[in-house]
């Protein structure tokens, strides 16, 4: 086990070397196995308390964090916004010192706004004592990463370099979807040695830096990344589709605006026709909630090629494999 990793905060794929992903990532499918086979794990982490500090709702999120460290031995507690102080004044420099010395590591979600969240972390990060850990940003979503690639290496038995991965926007009516999770993506999968696809209408690009990030990685790994207007191009002898709504944040600031111009791309939808110009094996993936209906069909997300649920029990095994390599 590397114990450099004790300690480290966890903010974006990007802070951590390749090797020590794969390291997270192995530990992961070691727990994966072990929970199967009913090996408990409550000597890893006895004791220990993680604050998880939530700006936004969560399902997958919050329940994985917290089940995993009750399954580490230790204990989290769950903070919603309304359960702190933070609105009446408390300060990043005094979260950080303050869990620090009533605990052993800080996990925070604010994705709501766009440049917030980030620098939020961040500035807990430089006075906290203990790591503190992503757990959706404005910018990444690094623990859902892990989730994703730990899904794409078990599906195609870890032969993934050269695989093609498409990450499409897709239509949503509910609300403009933060896009760390389009962001992360583009910037992590290269890494891994996968050829990402960006696929996208016009308005509804990504972070500029994240774009960078992404071509350089891609150009580090000797991969492709490229950026496509069409969605049926994308999908073509595509091996992953992860098609997912976000909003035009570089486009526009008005929600209202972003709503029409939404309204625009509602053919924008993993159908059965989409898929069909997939591989014969390719794998369709969500982080969920997906919208139904608008997003995905049904046929295609409860279909034989979807693999959102596995996705989504990877939660649980790669924020374990983080939170024990990372807390002391």
């Amino acid at each position: 086990m590397n114990t450099k990793l004790k300690g480290r905060d966890f903010l974006t794929t990007n802070d951590w070397t390749l090797e020590e992903l794969e390291q997270v990532l192995d530990l992961s499918f070691k727990f994966k196995q072990e929970r199967a086979l009913r090996v408990p794990h409550t000597n890893i982490l006895p004791g220990r308390e993680l604050f998880m500090i939530f700006k936004d709702k969560s399902t997958r999120t919050r329940n994985s964090t917290e089940t995993a460290m009750i399954q580490l031995g230790g204990h989290a507690t769950y903070l919603p916004a309304e359960a702190t102080q933070i609105s009446h004044g408390d300060t990043a420099k005094e979260i950080g010192i303050i869990f620090s010395r009533y605990g052993d590591g800080i996990a925070i979600r604010d994705d709501i706004y766009l440049g917030v969240g980030q620098k939020y972390m961040e500035d807990i990060a430089k006075w906290a004592d203990v790591p503190v850990i992503n757990l959706e940003s404005d910018w990444d979503h690094p623990m859902q990463m892990l989730a994703d690639i730990m899904t794409i290496k078990e599906k195609f038995n870890n032969d993934i370099r050269g695989r093609k991965f498409v990450i499409s926007w897709a239509y949503a009516s509910s609300h403009a979807k933060p896009p760390a999770v389009p962001q992360g993506l583009i910037m992590m999968m290269p890494r891994f040695g996968m050829n990402v696809t960006l696929a996208m209408p016009e308005e509804f690009k990504l972070h500029p830096k994240a774009m960078e990030i992404a071509e350089k990685n891609a150009k580090e790994a000797g991969v492709n990344f490229e950026v496509v207007h069409d969605m049926d191009e994308a999908f073509k002898d595509a091996d992953v589709v992860y098609p997912k709504s976000w909003g035009a944040y570089f486009y526009t600031d008005n929600f209202d605006e972003m709503k029409k111009i939404a309204d625009k791309y509602k053919d924008w939808i993993a159908d059965e026709r989409r898929m069909s110009l997939a591989k014969k094996n390719a794998i369709y993936m969500h982080c969920l909630p997906a919208d139904r209906g608008k997003e995905v069909t049904d046929a295609v997300i409860d279909g034989p090629q979807s693999v959102v649920y596995d996705e989504a029990e990877n939660r649980l095994h790669t924020v374990k494999a983080v939170l024990a390599l990372t807390i002391r």
